[in-house]
């Protein structure tokens, strides 16, 4: 099965350098020419990536005609997938692999129903969960989940992602994986501004643990299995992202937490996801406090004290 990789940031360039470390050969997609032709000459990624070698494996083009293969994975932002596949007519009705995690603003869709909503042909799926694109890219072991309805063809595309140090567990609920790796950024943002405004490890703990309900709430109400959420795409996501400082979101809401600015040319998906979501929970009648406390916090119509007071001042509840 061919493999090509469709965006050359940190996490896309991680997963071609793992399955060529394998033995596969991996076409790696650049958008920008430049970026191409520096990875080309450097054999390095040194915007995203530096320090770390490109194998021969992997070969890199700005070229889509030069990319398409078996199966696409999809290592862009969520909110740059709609725009990858409306541009990019060659990527209709493939087996298309969005390896992101979000909600998209408007649609409130997953990757995995954007794909379908671009592109009904398409075979959609998901590769999910805790991992760090330095990690995998120096062969450190990592386990995700990839999610795809048809558990047939899942059995072989496991097979081909699968890497020494990249062990892929599947489901076939697509709309559990997609959840829990999007929710879980939001907590993230949560728990990184209490650890930010100094108010201890024992308060990301309850915000962890409450934040994990708040996922499985929307996502059994939306349909997705309660065990998916225990697993790698849900729980496993959830405690990496909370407590690590190579999270994004988690650095993301440390900056919240201080009142300091963040740098805006990082891509933080569990903003628009907040949003995204609180839209979603509020149409449903979802409760989704700590969601509504980070939105308050990244539109700065709420200081991280304000969130604290809200949630705190909730009336008691069983848990």
């Amino acid at each position: 099965m061919s493999i090509s990789v469709i965006g050359a940031g940190a996490f896309g360039t991680a997963l071609a350098i793992s399955m060529a470390h394998a033995g596969t050969a991996v076409t790696l997609w650049a958008r920008n020419p430049e970026h191409a032709a520096e990875m080309n000459t450097f054999r390095e990624n040194k915007s995203r990536l530096p320090g770390i070698t490109l194998p021969e494996k992997v070969t890199v083009t700005d070229t889509m005609s030069k990319a398409l293969a078996e199966t696409m994975l999809l290592a862009v932002p969520m909110q740059k997938i709609r725009g990858l596949l409306s541009e990019t007519p060659e990527l209709n009705g493939r087996l298309l692999v969005a390896c992101c995690k979000g909600v998209e603003l408007g649609t409130e869709f997953g990757p995995v129903a954007v794909i379908r909503d671009c592109d009904p042909k398409a075979t959609p799926a998901i590769l999910t969960g805790p991992s760090f694109a330095a990690d995998i890219a120096r062969g450190l072991p990592t386990a995700l989940t990839l999610a795809i309805e048809d558990d047939t063809l899942g059995k072989s595309l496991q097979q081909s992602l699968t890497t020494p140090n990249l062990r892929i567990y599947r489901t076939t609920d697509t709309v559990g994986a997609e959840l829990g790796g999007a929710l879980k950024n939001i907590i993230a943002i949560a728990c990184g501004a209490a650890m930010g405004a100094g108010l201890g490890e024992s308060a990301r703990a309850a915000l962890m643990t409450r934040g994990y309900a708040e996922m499985q709430r929307m996502a059994q109400t939306l349909g997705a299995h309660p065990d998916t959420l225990a697993g790698l795409s849900g729980f496993g996501d959830l405690t990496l992202t909370c407590t690590s400082d190579q999270s994004r979101n988690y650095r993301f809401g440390v900056s919240l937490g201080r009142d300091e600015p963040f740098d805006p040319s990082v891509t933080v998906e569990g903003a628009a996801t907040a949003r995204a979501v609180q839209g979603r929970a509020k149409h449903m009648n979802i409760d989704m406090p700590i969601t509504d406390a980070v939105v308050g916090m990244i539109d700065h119509n709420m200081k991280i004290a304000q969130a604290v007071e809200m949630l705190l001042s909730r009336p008691p509840k069983e848990e």
